[in-house]
């Protein structure tokens, strides 16, 4: 399992590591078949280390860098006794600069390419994927589909060298088919598309070697986005005073529970008493008020037919409101008066659907927390453009919304002003179940009505929600409650 802490936190678009790549060459005098050569070992040892018992190894190389990498760890693979066999997808004569003398130095061993056939890739113990590389702009076709599906098709363990063959380095997308590795060994700069939307069922393992780069080579090329690292985060959590009292540690209002909805604005609430609000009231429509109090008599309940009680907008330190809202006459009413007051706000579910009729919304003391289908309605987009381009909707949104921005998912993006999009790089598919973003609601407004920042409250948020479902998943994805998530989040949090 990926160390995500141990990873650097910096990612990088494909353009941006071209860029480190050429600075090193063209500034720092590093030859660019030595940076081809330290990949290549540093390929050779983790295969070492992970499949110490492999003997017989299939490279397939296809054009470029990504393919002088493979052909330098053939090299070394044979020059240390290994059976290696090597498919290439192009003429070597095609092969250009340092992957043709890549080509060449293997070749100066004595063997062949060898002929592709699906039974090489079974008879094999590993293999190496060096087809693609980042700089895929189109779907894969032909050949190089045929490659890749019978490397899925294998069982054999499939290491991809820099980014599996077929997926986006920038958007995580599937571009028509990709490998599905068992180990991404990454080099010189994390590409940001190997943590967001489709990369975690493709990546396998991620690994990041700097291949030696000078510190001072990062400095000229900004960071495209960031991986949310507990290590760090958690700094923001403190311990409290012997003397504390409820008071110091915020009143959050939770807005929502439209007729038969009644379970999500309870989610919410308790999710917001769990991470350490020190109250936590709740307006939902009459008939919910006992439920609400039966299952969780620590929240103060209330109900409502027509507006929210003025007293209780006022008593606020913050305002969530979506989870469980509904659509209508009632739920456009509750929003309007929200959105005038002048607190901060967490806009969560059914209030975002509003939120996307409401003209010129805007706010900078807010947190938007929307799904893909959520984020296509703020943009007038569909879900599947947003899902292409998670990172430019996340700051689309951001830019015309204003405040702090959750793009929920796979790879969820947290969006703040002035700063790098950060990506949460933990969670698991038990995750998509009704009620886990009610829950994180309740999570984000809870950090905010302890003090913090609206932009750190979202991103620690974040991240123990996803760390708690991992560790609420632990006797299986499948079945994983909403509220599984309350004690792991209590124990995070402490």
């Amino acid at each position: 399992m990926t160390d995500l802490d141990a990873l650097p936190a910096d990612l990088y678009s494909a353009a941006g590591c071209r860029e480190l790549d050429r600075i090193s060459i063209e500034q720092y005098d590093i030859a660019g078949y030595e940076l081809m050569c330290r990949a290549g070992k540093a390929i050779f040892d983790r295969l070492e280390e992970k499949y110490h018992l492999t003997q017989r190894i299939i490279v397939c190389c296809g054009a470029g860098n990504n393919a002088g990498d493979g052909y330098v760890l053939a090299r070394l693979a044979m020059q240390a006794g290994y059976k290696v066999e090597v498919v290439s997808l192009v003429d070597p004569i095609k092969l250009n600069g340092d992957a043709a003398k890549a080509y060449k130095d293997w070749k100066t061993l004595g063997h062949q390419l060898s002929d592709f056939n699906g039974k090489l890739m079974h008879r094999s113990d590993v293999i190496v994927d060096a087809l693609l590389g980042t700089g895929l702009q189109r779907e894969v076709e032909g050949v190089w589909r045929e490659v890749i599906e019978e490397m899925n098709q294998s069982a054999v363990p499939v290491v991809a060298v820099d980014i599996p063959s077929g997926l986006n380095a920038d958007t995580g997308t599937v571009m028509g088919v990709a490998v599905k590795a068992d180990m991404t060994i990454s080099f010189i700069g994390l590409k940001k598309g190997l943590f967001t939307h489709q990369a975690a069922d493709y990546c396998g393992d991620i690994y990041f070697d700097s291949l030696a780069l000078p510190e001072a080579v990062y400095r000229h090329v900004p960071v495209d986005a960031q991986l949310l690292h507990w290590s760090s985060l958690a700094a923001s959590i403190k311990p409290r005073q012997h003397n504390s009292y409820k008071g110091q540690f915020g009143h959050v209002l939770v807005v929502g529970g439209n007729h038969g909805m009644a379970g999500a604005v309870r989610l919410s609430a308790e999710a917001a008493l769990r991470a350490g609000a020190g109250l936590v009231s709740v307006l939902t429509r009459p008939e919910h008020i006992n439920p609400v109090l039966a299952g969780r008599p620590e929240l103060m309940v209330h109900g409502t037919n027509e507006l929210i009680p003025q007293h209780l907008l006022q008593q606020a330190d913050v305002i969530i409101i979506g989870p469980g809202l509904g659509q209508d006459n009632w739920a456009n009413r509750l929003l309007g008066q929200v959105l005038e007051s002048s607190k901060p706000k967490v806009i969560d579910a059914d209030a975002l659907t509003l939120l996307a009729q409401v003209e010129d919304a805007r706010d900078h003391n807010w947190v938007l927390t929307p799904h893909p289908g959520e984020a296509a309605r703020l943009l007038g987009e569909v879900a599947e453009v947003i899902q292409k381009g998670r990172f430019s909707a996340c700051e689309l949104i951001q830019q015309q919304y204003g405040g702090s921005v959750v793009l929920k998912g796979s790879g969820s993006l947290i969006c703040t002003p002035q700063t790098p999009v950060k990506v949460c790089a933990y969670g698991n598919p038990g995750m998509a179940s009704a009620g886990m973003g009610d829950v994180l609601s309740g999570l984000i407004g809870a950090l905010i009505a302890q003090g913090l920042e609206l932009a750190t409250a979202a991103e620690l948020a974040v991240l123990v929600h996803a760390r708690a479902g991992d560790q609420a998943a632990g006797r299986g994805q499948r079945g994983l409650l909403a509220s599984d998530l309350f004690d792991p989040i209590r124990n995070l949090l402490n």
